[in-house]
């Protein structure tokens, strides 16, 4: 991608109407735009970064053996009133609508019941478990706050993993795998080290869930470290006694629905013919919202600081006066397969500079005096103040490591 080509612009000044760091950073670098509280726009450097999110996502989803899939956000009013969670006194984050004859319509805030509802088709025999199914889907829910950017917002993706076992210990094991799948995700995030696996509420879903909780200083929950080396913790809303408590942020939470969802029409036969409901389990990941955490936590007085597997690009190719020569560095790391913004914009190299820190990408490459007098790039991590001369040949050994 060319700078000179890409629509957004960087801007100088911060949004009058944003409160929250991520939404600022990633507004004035030119990732996101807001229609309207709570309701953002992914725009191409935006789209690049929250797809690298869900491409790890799914990458560690496939691994554990979910299959992937795609549903619908219309949801029958029948199938919610089943469990009671049509009642705005039971879930209050609802959009409803209605069908131009008069039918109720909800637009999805989760998916148990309607996937319930269509695995009775696919479920009859014990032969037919176990099994996992997953999507990325909007989901819409009517928040009455939504100041924390892209962290809380009322229409968003969500990767929700749903799992189908033939008892309790089944899925247990099932559980597990998810559980360390997730520790994965957040490492190849960047947020490894700040994320703790957290006994919380079950809310609507089921008594008691874990959360999957980043600690960071615009968080709104608030846990208790249990344990450092494993990353675990307790969430104040379950905790009795006086504990040391820090702000957090919710990346990811996993549930054990039991038979809940299932009974009373998802059965199975075991071998002597007998029905079971269908013990099932519910994991969900929101991939803006763990961006907009990798912004919150990470970022410094500069701008944005993205670790690498979620970058929109790998190197930032700055020219300064040197496009004939940017020109044939730019092909040389796109044929090596390496993702590159090219900066061939007319600029001050201070703008550019300046720019580069608040977008974030990992490896700034800039070609500049020295490289007309030398042949070397001056080459600069986004995480540290070195600046390294480094040729052509250098710079790809590098990368490829």
């Amino acid at each position: 991608m060319r700078q000179s080509q890409l629509f957004t612009k960087t801007r100088r000044e911060a949004p009058a109407d944003e409160v929250s760091k991520n939404a600022i950073l990633l507004t004035r670098a030119g990732f996101i735009n807001k229609e309207m509280a709570g309701v953002y726009d992914f725009l191409p450097l935006g789209l690049r970064t929250l797809n690298k999110v869900m491409g790890i996502i799914r990458e560690e989803m496939n691994k554990i053996g979910g299959q992937e899939i795609f549903m619908s956000s219309l949801q029958r009013k029948e199938l919610w009133e089943r469990t009671g969670r049509w009642n705005d006194q039971n879930v209050d984050v609802w959009f409803k609508t209605h069908l131009k004859e008069g039918a109720e319509l909800g637009l999805g805030f989760t998916h148990e019941e309607p996937i319930s509802n269509m695995l009775e088709q696919f479920v009859s025999s014990h032969k037919d478990l176990p099994f996992s199914v997953y999507q990325f889907q909007n989901k819409f829910r009517n928040e009455t706050r939504a100041k924390s950017g892209i962290m809380r917002t009322r229409e968003f993706i969500m990767k929700d993993l749903y799992s189908f076992s033939l008892n309790e210990a089944e899925h247990e094991a099932f559980y597990s795998k998810v559980a360390e799948a997730y520790k994965t995700i957040f490492k190849r995030a960047g947020l490894g080290d700040k994320t703790y696996m957290t006994r919380a509420s079950g809310g609507s879903f089921s008594k008691f869930s874990h959360e999957f909780q980043t600690v960071c200083e615009s968080g709104e929950d608030l846990i208790s470290i249990t344990n450092e080396e494993n990353k675990e913790a307790i969430n104040k809303e379950i905790a009795e006694g006086d504990l040391e408590w820090q702000k957090a942020v919710e990346v990811g939470n996993i549930f054990t629905l039991g038979t809940k969802f299932s009974d009373p029409d998802l059965k199975f036969k075991d071998e002597n013919g007998e029905a079971h409901n269908v013990f099932m389990g519910s994991y969900g990941i929101g991939p803006a919202r763990l961006v907009g955490t990798i912004v919150e936590v990470l970022s410094d007085e500069k701008g944005i600081v993205w670790p690498k597997e979620v970058a929109p690009f790998r190197v930032h190719l700055v020219s300064l006066n040197q496009n004939e020569v940017a020109e044939g560095i730019y092909k040389t790391l796109n044929a090596e397969g390496v993702e590159v913004l090219f900066d061939d914009r007319d600029l001050r190299a201070g703008e550019k500079f300046a720019d580069s820190d608040l977008i974030g990408i990992p490896t700034r490459v800039v070609i500049g005096k020295n490289y007309s007098e030398n042949q070397m790039l001056e080459v600069k991590e986004r995480n540290s103040e070195e600046v390294r001369m480094m040729s052509t040949e250098d710079l790809l050994a590098d990368l490829r490591k």
